[in-house]
């Protein structure tokens, strides 16, 4: 499918009617602006020449006529050429974001987050402002070229030679900028992606720039990036910036000719004075449409690296979608890893995880404990099918996840990341995230097993406290809480817990430990943590190792048993920290 049938599928039926009308209406206003030079002509030839008053009065109340079908039909073709643009901004908007809602998390690890802002922002911005032009000026300016050209030629074809040498001119400047200038726009649209990158991360991180100081520095990196903006800009828009000049010159060029040769034969007394005019407003007519088209291609030219971007977003097919024959009920909260192998770049030679069997019953609490770098993050993402296996298979339930309806799937599994994200909005609308027809009470039963009701109370507005953008109203530890309760309203039969409680204090640890076992006993837990006593009561507890299995059992077996947790353990005891299991908030392991 051609890039223009991508970006214009699923416009809707309005829109396209007034992609449609715009330059039919248009034609109207060429076809009365073509006869008014023509009138004009007849009034100063036939009427002012002949010192005829009412044909004068008749002829001139017909061009009025003209000109105001002709204003009302520019008017009538901007709005509908303009209504139209909108929808199909719109429509590309809403596919785009729909589009990566779809993606799985390799998927976006494709696309940085700047990129696909810049996409959806100014590539869609500069793609919906040429559909305008180009809707509006396809057919009045070929339209009025040809029909002006016409009618020159009518009045006096060897003036009308003059177009034979302008317009090749004209020609050759479009297509020699046009070679040239498409990379440097795509080179552009890079420069916009990398400053939207820089912008979004000093937003993201203004605490930690504070903190540290470091105001002076992220101007600086900011400069430099819009520097590289401005310089792609003009080495971009160099090329274009000629061709306005190069037009004007030609058709300045032909206006003097016209004067000229046109002038001469007025004296001659072989062309009339109405005659030389209305050729006058001819050649106007036909210069001013041939820049138009130059100009509307150059747009296209420039339009290209932005549709060539949306239609990357677009073509990217998810490589997590649902099956044929999706099964649509998960039976239990069960776990089975079945010889699984991952690896990001789908490469056997580059697995994170290799090699992993475990068994997890339904109920079970699990406690996953491992150095950085161990994977345990990407282990629990193959569960809910954030990612794909490489090898392998994991089931839940008995079934392959793989075999899951995806929305059946991951409601079944609730996760709280290790980057505790809160959305603007009331503590209530964003627990709701978890069940958004959950009751007051079932709410207020959530965070109280989250251990999160009693500072809410303490809020003057309570559950309807604004949290504003990424919960900046509250601690982190209070957001782990908020987050595992909203969890929790999701009733799911598995939970996973990934280092989800490393910001509260051990006796708050313990009591959402406890809670969950009351509220959710027949829940699977799968608790990641950095800490031993967060751990130690789970029914079994896996240890990861670069990416393999290095040991499974109860605290005591494991103490026993396994170097790694004894080591760790120990270490936690004597009071050296936690410094061997530590991992960076939000990054994969």
């Amino acid at each position: 499918m051609s890039n223009s049938r991508k970006l214009l599928k699923g416009l809707e039926k309005k829109y396209v009617i007034n992609s449609i009308l715009s330059p039919i209406v248009m034609m109207g206003e060429v076809i009365m602006e073509v006869i008014i030079p023509f009138v004009m002509a007849k009034i100063i030839d036939v009427g002012i020449a002949n010192s005829n008053l009412s044909y004068v009065v008749k002829t001139g109340l017909m061009m009025v006529g003209l000109a105001c079908i002709s204003l009302t039909c520019g008017v009538l073709g901007t709005r509908f050429s303009t209504y139209a643009a909108q929808g199909y901004g719109y429509n590309l908007r809403r596919r785009l974001y729909d589009k990566i809602q779809d993606f799985s998390f390799a998927n976006l690890d494709k696309f940085s987050t700047a990129s696909l802002v810049t996409r959806l922002t100014t590539d869609v911005n500069m793609s919906q402002n040429v559909y305008r032009l180009l809707i509006h000026m396809t057919f009045r300016s070929p339209i009025m070229l040809i029909a002006g050209t016409v009618m020159a030629f009518k009045i006096n074809s060897r003036l009308a030679l003059i177009f034979l040498v302008a317009i090749p001119i004209i020609a050759c400047g479009v297509i020699f900028i046009s070679i040239f200038a498409h990379p440097r726009f795509e080179k552009m649209m890079k420069m916009f992606d990398g400053m939207n990158a820089t912008i979004q991360e000093n937003l993201i991180g203004i605490r930690v720039v504070k903190a540290y100081v470091r105001g002076n520095y992220e101007e600086n990196k900011f400069k430099k990036a819009a520097e590289n903006v401005l310089k792609a800009q003009v080495h971009a828009e160099k090329l274009i910036i000629f061709m306005m000049p190069i037009m004007q010159f030609v058709m300045y060029g032909a206006m003097i000719a016209v004067m000229w040769f046109g002038g001469r034969q007025v004296v001659w007394g072989t062309m009339k004075t109405g005659e030389l005019i209305s050729f006058f407003t001819y050649v106007t007519q036909v210069l001013s449409s041939l820049m138009m088209l130059g100009m509307l291609f150059i747009s296209l030219v420039m339009v290209k690296a932005s549709n060539h971007r949306i239609c990357e977003v677009l073509d990217e097919q998810s490589d997590i979608a649902n099956p044929e024959n999706p099964i649509t009920t998960v039976k239990d909260g069960s776990v089975v890893f079945d010889n699984v192998s991952f690896s990001y770049s789908k490469n056997k030679e580059n697995c994170v995880l290799t090699d992993i069997n475990l068994n997890i019953k339904s109920g079970q609490t699990v406690g996953i404990i491992g150095g950085t770098g161990s994977s345990k993050t990407t282990l629990v993402s193959l569960i809910p099918r954030l990612y794909d296996v490489f090898s392998g298979s994991v089931k839940i339930g008995g079934k392959d996840v793989r075999n899951y309806d995806l929305k059946v799937l991951r409601d079944s599994v609730a996760m709280v990341l290790q980057k505790n994200v809160l959305f603007s909005g009331t503590i209530k609308e964003n627990l709701l995230w978890g069940n958004e027809n959950a009751t007051e009470q079932e709410i207020i039963q959530a965070c109280k097993a989250a251990d999160a009701d009693s500072f809410i109370q303490s809020f003057p507005k309570g559950y309807e406290t604004d949290l504003g953008q990424g919960g900046v109203n509250v601690s982190g530890g209070q957001k782990q809480r908020l987050c595992i309760a909203r969890a929790l309203l999701k009733n799911p039969k598995i939970l996973i817990l990934d280092d989800s409680t490393s910001a509260v204090d051990t006796a708050t640890e313990s009591r959402i430990r406890k809670s969950l076992k009351e509220i959710a006993p027949e829940t699977t837990k799968i608790i990641i943590a950095q800490r031993i006593s967060s751990v130690k009561d789970a029914d079994i507890i896996f240890v990861l190792n670069e990416g393999k299995l290095n040991g499974a059992g109860t605290h005591e077996q494991l103490l026993e048993n396994n170097e790694i947790y004894r080591e760790v353990f120990e270490s936690q005891q004597q009071g050296s920290g936690d410094a061997d299991l530590e991992s960076d908030e939000g990054g994969r392991e």
